[in-house]
């Protein structure tokens, strides 16, 4: 298996974390734990309403990620639906780790949707106009998540925040999409 670059740098996060840190609110104070000490690692934190299924895991370990930790994420993050996998892009979990650290919680992320196969999206976007007819979730590029501890606006700040993809804000369906598509953001 080839390594695929995944156009971040820990030198472009840490300075999005540190601009978080000047202008957003206290509560992301401690963004800088995020990829610095404690042995230099990311972790994931999620659970799924659906499967009742819960992950928490660490990824990234010292500059490397963890092939069996990439492979839980992407079978966690399936088309529940259709119990179809997609790998999950290294981009999209890291932006979504890096927003829970930002936000400074323990509590996990519950996952809404991950991986959509074709046919999923499609009677989605049948019951919605919301639903891209294209969308990054096809591809294992984007995660939509939810937090009880944290608002809407407070998630998607954090998103917006990291630079690194579209954030979409859904306030009345209580969820922020995240992908690492091109920058861009909707629902403000």
């Amino acid at each position: 298996m080839t390594e695929k670059s995944t156009g971040f740098t820990r030198r472009g996060l840490l300075r999005a974390f540190a601009v978080t840190s000047v202008v957003a609110a206290p509560t992301y104070a401690n963004a800088f734990g995020f990829l610095r000490g404690g042995g230099d690692i990311r972790r994931v934190k999620m659970y799924s309403g659906r499967t009742g299924e819960h992950l928490d895991l660490i990824y990234w370990v010292d500059g490397k990620y963890i092939p069996e930790a990439l492979d839980e994420i992407t079978y966690f993050m399936r088309d529940w639906r259709t119990h179809t996998t997609k790998t999950i892009d290294r981009r999209t979990i890291d932006i979504v780790a890096a927003t829970h650290a930002l936000l400074d919680v323990s509590e996990p992320y519950m996952l809404l949707s991950g991986y959509r196969s074709p046919q999923t999206n499609a009677m989605l976007r049948r019951r919605s106009r919301a639903v891209a007819k294209h969308s990054l979730h096809m591809k294992g590029e984007a995660a939509d998540l939810r937090l009880k501890d944290r608002s809407v606006s407070q998630i998607y700040r954090a998103a917006l925040s990291c630079r690194a993809g579209g954030v979409g804000k859904y306030t009345h369906s209580d969820f922020v999409h995240m992908d690492c598509g091109p920058v861009r953001t909707w629902g403000a």
